[in-house]
């Protein structure tokens, strides 16, 4: 059986998983603040990370990804959902401290141009995907830009996002220990 944390969970926890949130209003399965490190688990705890919507709003997005790092059993599933940077809401919440384009978790990842070029953190995830809109499929022109951007991310944000933007990045890594 797979080990699943939701972290940041809110009052939207993923069945099967642990819920972290620093909300006790929330009902989280266990409160804590991502702002603290270590959390309260031990290392290689879980199979699947989930972080919905809540990297953006967190100071330490390297010291997240390292206690994410930790926390993930070899080879775990991890899936991380920002607000792109070109979208709106990226920018019209003031909760907001991050913006995330498609190669924001390059810096983690052995197999990217850009991992050797500054090394603030061992933490490594190899990169298995990246898309847009996952959860907010669109119809008309906004789907087929979404399809395309899908199939070809780095062209898309190069040279469309500014005219076409769209809402949200799905990262999902996979841990590498």
């Amino acid at each position: 059986m797979s080990r699943i944390v939701d972290l940041g969970c809110g009052t939207s926890k993923r069945p099967g998983a642990v819920g972290v949130d620093s909300n006790p209003a929330a009902h989280p399965d266990v409160v804590h603040d991502l702002e603290v490190f270590p959390y309260p688990f031990d290392d290689s705890s879980f199979d699947e990370i989930y972080l919905d919507n809540v990297l953006e709003h967190l100071n330490d997005v390297i010291g997240t990804m390292e206690e994410v790092h930790r926390i993930g059993a070899p080879g775990a599933l991890v899936r991380i959902d920002v607000p792109y940077f070109r979208s709106r809401w990226a920018a019209i919440d003031p909760t907001h401290k991050h913006v995330f384009t498609v190669e924001s978790f390059a810096y983690f990842d052995p197999t990217h141009a850009f991992f050797d070029r500054y090394r603030y953190s061992r933490a490594t995830f190899g990169l298995e995907r990246v898309s847009f809109n996952e959860r907010f499929p669109r119809r008309g022109i906004r789907a087929v830009v979404a399809r395309f951007a899908n199939k070809r991310p780095t062209a898309y944000e190069e040279r469309l996002s500014s005219l076409l933007p769209l809402d949200e990045l799905t990262f999902r890594l996979r841990v590498m220990k």
